[in-house]
């Protein structure tokens, strides 16, 4: 067995340690740090292999006897466990007030051990925000039923509207205030602790502002014996806290006590800490549960290799990363440097994919930081420099200069792959298709930049490792101001309605957007082409259709407007907006008609949107057949951001899988673009091993 294949991601708290977290009669009673060989830290407590306590976060702190008698035991549960510890020998945890501290000074301790945990909590009731180091980095906790206590941790954050993560201490406690399935509540307790999207029920308690026009909740259990500690049930303490990531906007979480004082100082009023170094940022992993109903065509079950209903994954970190994933051939080692939203890298090692820990958007310095430092750790964990790098073709992106910077350095090739072909390809890399056949991909998604100066994003792909051909897609349509229009989806809404002469009406939402002027400059910069770059994307044809709505007009953080716009769709209504599938396009006039005479008619948006979702579904099935008819292919993967709406997928599967079609999903990777970076190994490695790099 290789070093690498020891490597495993953190697991929540076993059963045993549980107990005796809570045993009066047991030495690491309430000690916040117990764990054994078989749950604990471990991706983030590993500086180095082979795994041993020297080369790890527990290096400074010696066994003691009773410890150590445990640890050399082969009959005991913590034979050979190199987190090993207890409060004679471990780590410690305190409490101090968020101030400046004196430079190479630490602020005063208000309180230490069980004492520090106890005064946290009574700060939590007085709707305050606590900054918590855990495993990953730390995270702001607040009152989940104080609408006070979040939106003062928005306002602190910068976090406007993008859901917060919620921990609640037990299952009674979810289903209390969310619909919980049995593959639901089998994913919250698994030790991996994702946090997991379930349906919130209409007459849960918590406070509106946790995730503002959303029908959903991001539900976690406990997976720490700190988190087990903090959320302890007692009458005068909330039933749910927010746990979210601690950092500023889009940063990523701070890991170290010494940031933690100058980054967080504005945002917590006291920090809960310890004296365990964190060698790996990890943040939580974010899932749903897509059942898939078996249909009478025994062909036409969707193929999934880890069980159907399964996890479909939205952020893969903590309790998965470093999972590999196999891949059918062998090749060199590769580097592959991911997208820009979303970020993650993947290092293809022999005939094994290693998907990296969330990095999260790399639009920014710290981002930057925080990828090179992870790239060059899971490096050294696995040993072998790469042979060769991959990369998105767009030349903005900091993980594709990154890329061409370093393999210009080191005298190695380095291959573009187009962001929907590394789409295709990790979905086909994560089912174990070798590519001796195409496949067709639906690849919907916000954007990919694509060298013929478009935006891609609405593709009917027929690919393998090695190419891809573009057989259908959305009519190419402009974004006015470009990334402008991507925070402002009202513009591409007037676009739309401009490019099919459906004229302004100010009866319409997004049109009320814009003052006399800025109508005039926009209907220019529309005529005149200035700087009105075109797009394929489906994920902006969902953003214009919310905004023709009226649901959103502005968005502050990816997806908004079309997560809104799908929260609000009648699941009853049958009626549709037809798509026009004519040559290589699909048309999006008829639609966008349709969609307007029912806004101006006053038609419920609940029955707009649930329209919307049966016309690109019943396309899709149309799209779909017409290619099969004319290039025989019978096996379809999905992939790009649009397949996390739920509500078009559920929609989907059961079309395609009736018409006899072989679906594939993700369920290993994200099927945002953080599963791109697979996508591009895949690619490269492909390309490795027929020896065309």
């Amino acid at each position: 067995m290789s070093t690498v294949s020891k490597l495993a991601p953190d697991l929540a708290i076993c059963p045993d340690c549980l107990r005796e977290l809570f045993d009066p009669a047991d030495r690491r009673y309430r000690y916040p740090f117990i764990s054994c060989s078989k749950c604990g830290p471990r991706l983030t407590a590993v500086a180095s292999l082979p795994y041993a306590r020297a080369n790890s976060s527990m290096a400074p702190f010696d066994l003691c006897p009773d410890c150590t008698r445990e640890y050399r035991d082969e009959t005991g549960r913590r034979f050979g466990d190199e987190m090993l510890s207890c409060p004679v020998c471990g780590p410690h945890i305190w409490l101090e007030m968020a101030e400046f501290a004196s430079f190479g000074s630490e602020p005063e301790r208000l309180a230490e051990g069980e004492t520090a945990i106890k005064s946290a909590r009574a700060v939590l009731t007085q709707g305050k925000i606590v900054a918590i180091k855990g495993w990953g980095g730390f995270h702001l906790a607040c009152d989940a039923f104080d609408a006070k206590a979040v939106s003062g941790l928005r306002q602190r954050k910068l976090r406007v509207d993008k859901p917060f993560e919620l921990m609640m201490p037990d299952m009674e406690t979810v289903i209390k205030h969310c619909y919980v399935n049995e593959e639901e509540r089998a994913l919250l307790e698994s030790p991996a602790r994702p946090v997991v999207v379930l349906k919130r029920r209409p007459e849960s308690a918590i406070a509106r502002e946790v995730a503002p026009g959303q029908d959903v909740l991001y539900i976690a259990l406990p997976c720490t014996p700190l988190d087990y500690l903090l959320l302890e049930k007692a009458e005068a303490f909330p039933e749910a806290l927010v746990m979210t990531s601690a950092s500023l906007g889009e940063e990523p979480v701070v890991v170290s006590n010494e940031d933690a004082r100058e980054r967080l100082l504005s945002l917590a009023d006291v920090y809960l800490m310890h004296d365990r170094e964190i060698h790996a940022r990890c943040d939580d992993s974010i899932v749903r549960v897509v059942t898939v109903k078996p249909v009478s065509k025994p062909a036409a079950v969707t193929v999934d290799r880890y069980g159907t209903p399964s996890v479909y994954p939205l952020r893969r970190s903590r309790g998965y990363a470093p999972l590999p994933v196999s891949f059918p051939l062998e090749a060199p080692s590769v580097l592959a440097c991911g997208a820009e939203l979303k970020n993650t890298f993947c290092i293809f090692d022999g005939q094994t994919a290693y998907l990296s820990n969330h990095i999260g958007d790399m639009d920014n310095y710290e981002a930057l930081r925080f990828f090179e430092h992870s790239v060059a750790h899971c490096e050294a964990l696995l040993g072998s420099p790469p042979e060769a790098f991959a990369y998105d073709p767009n030349p903005d992106f900091l993980s594709t200069r990154y890329a061409l910077e370093r393999a210009g350095r080191e005298g190695r090739p380095a291959v573009a792959v187009q962001h929907q072909h590394a789409h295709l390809a990790a979905c086909m890399a994560e089912h174990g298709l070798d590519g001796s056949r195409p496949v067709l991909g639906v690849i919907f998604s916000g954007g990919g930049f694509h060298p013929d100066g478009t935006t891609w994003g609405g593709e009917f792909l027929l690919g393998d490792y090695n190419d891809c051909e573009r057989l259908l897609h959305l009519e190419h349509y402009p974004l006015p101001g470009g990334d402008a229009a991507i925070r402002k989806p009202a513009r591409t809404a007037m676009a739309l309605l401009h490019k099919f002469d459906l004229g302004w009406d100010e009866a319409l939402a997004p049109v009320n957007e814009f003052c006399p002027g800025g109508r005039t400059t926009l209907r220019t910069q529309l005529e005149k082409n200035i700087n009105a770059p075109h797009t394929s994307s489906m994920g902006r044809l969902f953003e214009a259709a919310s905004a023709l709505a009226g649901v959103r007009q502005q968005v502050n953080y990816d997806g908004q407007a079309a997560v809104e716009f799908e929260a609000l769709a009648d699941p009853e209504e049958a009626g549709i907006y037809d798509f026009e599938i004519e040559q290589a396009e699909i048309r999006l006039e008829n639609v966008i008609q349709m969609l307007t005479s029912d806004v101006l008619n006053g038609v419920p948006v609940p029955l707009i949107s649930a329209r919307f979702h049966n016309g690109v579904a019943r396309m899709v099935l149309e799209a779909c057949s017409k290619i099969r008819q004319d290039r025989g292919v019978e096996e379809i993967v999905l992939s790009g951001g649009v397949w996390q709406n739920l509500t078009l997928l559920n929609k989907v599967l059961p079309l395609l899988q009736q018409a006899g079609f072989r679906v594939y999903l993700h369920r290993m990777v994200p099927a945002n673009d953080g599963g791109i970076s697979l996508g591009q190994a895949a690619v490269a490695a492909w390309k490795l091993h027929q020896g065309s790099l």
